[in-house]
């Protein structure tokens, strides 16, 4: 009789990560370990097949798919390369949170002995390497996710006590980190517009997989050479940043949709799309959250007033602007009552586009008042709960039910366990759907 556990397995030989791997030829296993629906391990006979019909009718024999969750780790400067297994029988915990209000990190934790090799792989790697590269894949069902593509920034190391063995504690960031190291103060700009200043400062970053999608201003101001040269400020992550500010836009950096790449968006924060499959409470056998708790707070949204300057009198013209964005619907009928105006006086010098670029941001930042926070777990729910997209809620009631967009997700993964901790929002209360996909 086989034995059976539930688990998570870190994984080393997979085609992700191994030179040396290769995919099974028909009829053959994986060396990997393969796991039903519910995450229990059951290890397969050396001949255990199923059949599938072709089209012309004939019987095809093909492996069972593999499923569970599995853990790929690169490590390397630029090119990250596979760990030694060494490194990835140490590894205890991993944790990646992707925030759409701050940079995405991890947390790698190791067990370390007196006389562990990690002394030299990572102490030494750190410094001798200003900025080690890290990715991690999880593989749920056979669809590998890309959870990370980021850098180390720290290293810290704890020691045992009692026989116990010590710890060393990896922290990092994503790609962000990397954009934030040089001051490029004063590069010119001239005649170009910010869409086309963030394209060239994401250029200079194609080494480590950078692909721009960049949205082109809603309001465009164009600089004309003989009024004004747009200057670089500060680094080129707190620069695309402020562009982005300006216009009401986003940007970060997603992980994917392969290892080694990423997309680097700078655009509006899109609250439209494809939902993920619902998140269920309360609801028996299709209770598929362990916690999931909702919170209105309607004292904080704000109506922006910007100042448009004439430019004959020199004199001000207050113009309020409505949280009115085609890419960011309401999600809620019952919106919070708005309960402060707020000038604006800094886009009195400001030209009439970027002034209502700016009311727009400050706008769309203060209109989600319904939040929500809950954890789950990887293997019940079926698949990864993403960041920036949205999800579906049922089983919590007429006035939370619905549509949500997914603030944040802290994944957290052990041997044996894989679950997530999440933050939602949304404008208001009461669905404007009547059904969410399941």
């Amino acid at each position: 009789m086989s034995s059976r556990r539930k688990g998570v397995d870190w994984k080393q030989d997979t085609v992700l990560c191994a030179e040396t791997a290769r995919a099974p030829e028909v009829g053959q296993f994986s060396p990997r370990r393969e796991y039903d629906a519910l995450g229990e391990v059951a290890l397969p006979k050396k001949d255990q097949r199923f059949s599938t019909h072709g089209q012309d009718g004939s019987t095809q024999e093909t492996p069972s798919m593999l499923k569970g969750i599995y853990l790929t780790l690169l490590v390397g400067p630029v090119v990250p390369v596979p760990v030694p297994q060494v490194v990835l029988d140490a590894l205890t915990s991993v944790t990646v949170t992707s925030d759409t209000g701050g940079p995405s990190g991890f947390q790698l934790t190791f067990t370390l002995s007196p006389r562990s090799p990690l002394h030299t792989l990572f102490l030494v790697a750190a410094g001798q390497t200003p900025l080690l590269r890290v990715i991690l894949v999880a593989t749920v069902n056979g669809s590998p996710h890309v959870l990370m593509d980021g850098v180390m920034t720290r290293t810290e190391v704890g020691g045992g006590s009692g026989g116990s063995s010590g710890t060393l504690t990896v922290i990092g960031e994503d790609l962000t980190k990397v954009m934030d190291l040089i001051d490029f103060s004063g590069f010119p700009y001239p005649g170009m517009t910010a869409d086309l200043r963030v394209l060239t400062v994401i250029a200079k970053y194609a080494m480590f997989g950078l692909i721009p999608m960049v949205i082109p201003n809603l309001f465009v101001d164009v600089p004309i050479p003989t009024d004004r040269i747009p200057l670089h400020r500060g680094t080129d992550l707190r620069y695309v940043q402020h562009l982005a500010s300006e216009a009401g836009y986003v940007f970060y950096i997603e992980p994917g949709p392969v290892p080694g790449t990423n997309v680097a968006y700078w655009g509006p924060e899109i609250k439209v799309g494809v939902p993920q499959p619902a998140l269920n409470i309360d609801m028996d056998a299709h209770t598929n959250v362990e916690s999931l708790s909702f919170g209105f707070n309607g004292a904080d949204t704000t109506l922006p007033i910007v100042l448009i300057q004439n430019q004959l009198t020199r004199i001000p013209i207050p113009l309020p602007v409505p949280n009115l964005n085609p890419l960011q619907p309401p999600l809620g009928v019952i919106p919070a009552p708005i309960t402060n105006v707020t000038v604006l006086r800094d886009t009195a010098k400001m030209s009439p586009m970027r002034a209502l670029g700016c009311g727009l941001a400050e706008a769309s930042r203060s209109a989600d008042a319904a939040t929500g926070e809950g954890t789950l777990d990887v293997v019940r729910y079926g698949r990864l709960l993403r960041s920036r997209g949205l999800v579906g809620v049922r089983g919590a009631g007429t006035a939370y039910d619905g549509l949500y967009f997914v603030k944040k997700v802290t994944s957290t993964i052990k041997r044996g366990e894989f679950k997530q901790s999440f933050s939602l929002t949304r404008n208001g209360l009461v669905s404007i759907t009547p059904n969410v996909p399941v």
